[in-house]
């Protein structure tokens, strides 16, 4: 566990933890199954969260806009928490799932829509890199998207392609040095924003969930836009909208993975990460709305 203290703003916190002073943003019960360096860990997220992020909470989901007014992405990266687990060769804390569920649940704590975006950007973009990417693939794109310099999002559903993504029309053509990409993507988390996408097309349409391939995509790629952005019901700060690609070409090198494979190793892994990561931010989203109702009893 000595990982977690290469990062100096938590092992700050941490140190004042052992030191006996009083938590102030500590209201969570802590799992017995976390040993101590776990619970420190949730302490200092989570009054870290209470400072920077609580704040804002109402004002983003108001808005409907992440905030404008402060940069919670490089407050996230100056913080350590969006490398967590991202090996230390590339920048990040490699702690492992645990660590980021304690990270975005508490992140959830204190903004459900920060707490999506969260999610979206350290787990279905950064992670997908980090399983699935080349060495060179990962030291281009991770430092600045562990620094929040850049954000990340992931892409795969469509207008008519939601749950079942394999009828998904997004297609991707071979041509020299690369291939060239056409068709949309919706409701994208980041997308708006995102400077680094992962997104799923088809490369054979006749071989099903084996014709379905994984690429990175760069903000500023010709023949790639971003299209209305979303009004949700929820999470309504958290930044949605369309993705339309018109003949973009994307180069060989930013094939993520293996091509024909987005529906084997690459997609199972991160629909695993999604059963987990993401409705954890919800549950403990439902748990701070029951308990400010029940409070207003």
């Amino acid at each position: 566990m000595h990982k977690l203290f290469v990062a100096r703003s938590v092992k700050s916190a941490l140190f004042r933890i052992k030191n006996h002073q009083k938590p102030q943003f500590a209201a969570f019960s802590t799992s017995l199954l976390f040993d101590d360096t776990q619970k420190q860990f949730k302490e200092s997220v989570a009054q870290f969260a209470q400072e920077n992020i609580a704040p804002h909470a109402e004002k983003i989901d108001r808005t409907n806009y992440f905030p404008q007014d402060v940069n919670l992405w490089k407050l996230m990266g100056n913080f350590n928490l969006l490398g967590i687990t991202v090996p230390e060769e590339y920048g990040g804390l490699g702690l492992g799932y645990l660590y980021h569920c304690i990270a975005m649940e508490e992140i959830s704590r204190a903004s459900g829509s920060v707490g999506l975006s969260y999610g979206a950007h350290t787990n279905l973009c950064i992670n997908q890199l980090v399983r699935n990417g080349t060495h060179e693939q990962k030291q281009k794109y991770l430092p600045k998207l562990i620094s929040g310099e850049h954000v990340g999002a992931l892409a795969m559903s469509e207008p008519n392609a939601g749950s079942d993504v394999v009828s998904m029309k997004c297609k991707a053509d071979r041509v020299e040095g690369g291939y060239v990409l056409n068709g949309n993507k919706m409701w994208c988390t980041n997308g708006p924003t995102a400077q680094t996408l992962v997104v799923y097309a088809k490369t054979d349409v006749t071989a099903g969930s084996k014709g379905i391939t994984a690429f990175i995509i760069e903000k500023g790629m010709t023949g790639f836009s971003t299209a209305q952005k979303l009004d949700k019901l929820g999470m309504r700060g958290s930044d949605t909208c369309e993705l339309v690609f018109e003949n973009c070409f994307v180069p060989e090198e930013n094939v993520l993975g293996q091509v024909g494979r987005g529906m084997s190793s690459e997609l199972t892994s991160m629909l695993a990460q999604i059963s987990c990561l993401i409705p954890l931010g919800k549950l403990k989203s439902l748990r701070i709305s029951l308990g400010n109702g029940v409070r207003q009893c």
